[in-house]
């Protein structure tokens, strides 16, 4: 007769990995320590992926990783109060795109003169609304 499942036996959903996980991690002051991540309700999880392409296909080709069993990122996981692992997730969203350089404020010369009216309108009449709300 079956007994209660242990803790830390995978949920029936869970595919079960079939042998080390590429763990995404991030460089770090004392090395490297692996990335957690969130649910979309918001639950931290633990994030191992099968193979290096599947990793590539949902993190980008930059993301660095460390190969880990199951057990091992569980127990690495669990002090830091996450205990959800995700095996292969199927969405995340994109990698963030480095900031283009600032191109600088045109010289006043080259504004638009209409432009440049509508800011002076718009400026005057918040002026005169701030001024009736002095004098009431």
């Amino acid at each position: 007769m079956p007994t209660a499942a242990h803790p830390e036996d995978p949920e029936p959903s869970e595919p079960v990995p079939a042998g080390p996980l590429y763990v995404p991690v991030r460089p770090g002051p004392a090395g490297c320590s692996a990335r957690f991540f969130r649910t979309p309700p918001g639950e931290r999880t633990a994030v191992g992926f099968t193979s290096e392409k599947r990793l590539t296909a949902t993190l980008g080709a930059d993301q660095n990783w460390i190969r880990l069993s199951e057990p091992a990122l569980r127990a690495l996981a669990e002090p830091l109060g996450v205990r959800r692992l995700t095996v292969d997730p199927q969405f995340s969203a994109p990698a963030p795109v480095p900031a283009l350089a600032a191109k600088p404020l045109p010289a006043w010369r080259d504004w638009d003169p209409q432009h440049v009216g509508v800011l002076r309108v718009t400026g005057a009449a918040a002026v005169v609304s701030c001024m009736n709300l002095l004098i009431g």
